[in-house]
């Protein structure tokens, strides 16, 4: 498949979509577990700043100290990334964790919110930080604390890293089966446009004629307008024939006599002026008989078959009752199965040329074969004349081309132009003695 198959163009939209939705997807889920931790340890911070408040008291030298810190072991560890701070006046009491270091505070907000925001720790490590304004009690001096615990947001990340890690198989599952089912709407959607292309193929093999219903309702309307371009095409192509067959009938009265008043002059003995009117009306007689040829193998759409066997012994009956035809021996080995995808006209049309001709120049005797092969029908109509010259078998299927003066020239013409408007073919070939007319047809399906 390529660019423009519908279908790979319809998967390739679903299957980008799906990308990006995944991949939104993801990234929206990670921020909202990130926001969720955040939340989460913003709370806990929050505890830790009721635990530190409550744990300010003078220690037995008389000294305001935290008395009672958080036990998280992390705060005893030198720059372990979780710290807490109290400022009280202009004592400053802090976390081992702190060392010598200090937290950079923003500026102090209302008494009792806690206030979080990101600041820039020990060693430059991101922190989060939650601080609280509270009021100390009375016996401890009245003082505002300014209480302050940070923790390194790298834990955050982490966390959020590994959500994500996490999340990824789930999403590559839920992608596959969208892209599956994906998949299966575009197949199942687009089932209409392959039956309409079945149906296109039978009405060209000649199996049916017209598109017909069954379409979902958005593809019904398509196969309508076919299914009347066909009906004004077929009706175009019976106008066309019942015209020219109406033109031929109505000039070949005046070519009789035409003929006639030619012999009446070769009897008067003007044989110069009769022969010039003969080979005007004979070339008239030619044009005539091919637009009659060409009209009756146009294609008008209905479906097309005829049984060989049939139309052959028709057409054999009739060649045996001319003189030509009664003098020889007719030998036929058609399967009375075999059927052509061509009307019976134009069959009979093809069959009655070539076995005219062989009638013709045969000398005692014309075998007429048919066998089915690789999806076409093989005709051999062979006689056992002197064949034709080796150089001129190309040229005697050429319009108007005659080899003697017995025919007009368009016999194997009109049979080439039946042929090729069905697909198929014809071939002459020389054999000791004769010729065959070689006739290859398509079977009917």
């Amino acid at each position: 498949m390529s660019w423009g198959s519908l279908r790979i163009r319809l998967l390739a939209a679903g299957a980008f979509a799906i990308i990006i939705a995944l991949v939104a997807t993801a990234i929206g889920l990670s921020l909202l577990f990130e926001r969720h931790v955040e939340r989460r340890v913003l709370a806990d911070l929050s505890v830790e700043l009721d635990q530190i408040a409550a744990g300010i008291d003078f220690d037995q030298t008389g000294v305001l100290r935290v008395i009672r810190p958080p036990a998280d072991p992390r705060l005893n560890l030198p720059f372990s990334g979780y710290y807490w701070q109290v400022i009280i006046g202009d004592q400053t009491l802090r976390s081992r964790s702190l060392w010598d270091a200090q937290l950079e505070l923003f500026d102090p907000v209302a008494l009792g919110v806690v206030q979080d925001y990101h600041i820039v720790g020990p060693a430059s490590v991101d922190l989060i930080l939650a601080e609280r304004i509270v009021t100390l009690p009375d016996r401890l001096g009245g003082l505002e604390a300014r209480i302050a615990v940070a923790i390194d947001r790298s834990e955050i990340i982490r966390a959020t890293a590994d959500f994500g890690a996490d999340l990824l198989p789930y999403l590559l599952l839920v992608g596959g089966l969208i892209l599956a089912a994906g998949f299966m709407q575009v197949t199942i959607g687009l089932r209409p446009l392959t039956a309409v292309r079945n149906r296109m193929s039978a009405i060209k093999a000649g199996g049916t004629d017209r598109l017909g219903g069954g379409f979902p309702h958005e593809v019904q309307p398509l196969a309508n307008e076919v299914d009347a371009l066909l009906d004004a095409s077929d009706a175009a192509v019976k106008r066309a024939r019942a015209r020219a067959s109406d033109l031929a009938h109505a000039l070949k009265t005046p070519l009789q006599i035409l003929t006639g008043d030619a012999e009446r002059l070769k009897e008067k003995g003007e044989a110069e002026i009769a022969d010039d009117i003969g080979v005007v009306a004979d070339a008239m007689r030619r044009a005539i008989d091919r637009e009659l040829a060409r009209a009756r193998i146009a294609h008008g759409g209905s479906p097309q078959r005829s049984n060989l066997a049939a139309t052959a012994a028709r057409i054999l009956n009739v060649v045996q009752r001319t003189p030509d035809g009664n003098r020889l021996k007719w030998h036929t080995y058609i399967d009375a199965s075999l059927e052509v995808r061509l009307d019976e006209d134009s069959l009979s049309e093809a069959l009655g040329n070539i076995l005219e001709n062989a009638s013709r120049y045969a000398s005692s005797t014309v075998t007429i074969e048919a066998n089915s092969v690789d999806g076409s029908v093989r005709i051999v109509v062979a006689d056992d004349g002197g064949g034709i010259a080796p150089d001129q078998l190309q040229d005697v299927v050429k319009r108007g081309v005659r080899l003697d003066e017995k025919g007009s020239g368009l016999g194997l013409a009109i049979v080439a132009d039946i042929a090729m408007a069905a697909g198929g073919s014809i071939e002459l070939e020389n054999r000791n003695p004769g010729l065959a007319v070689i006739l290859n047809l398509p079977t009917a399906t």
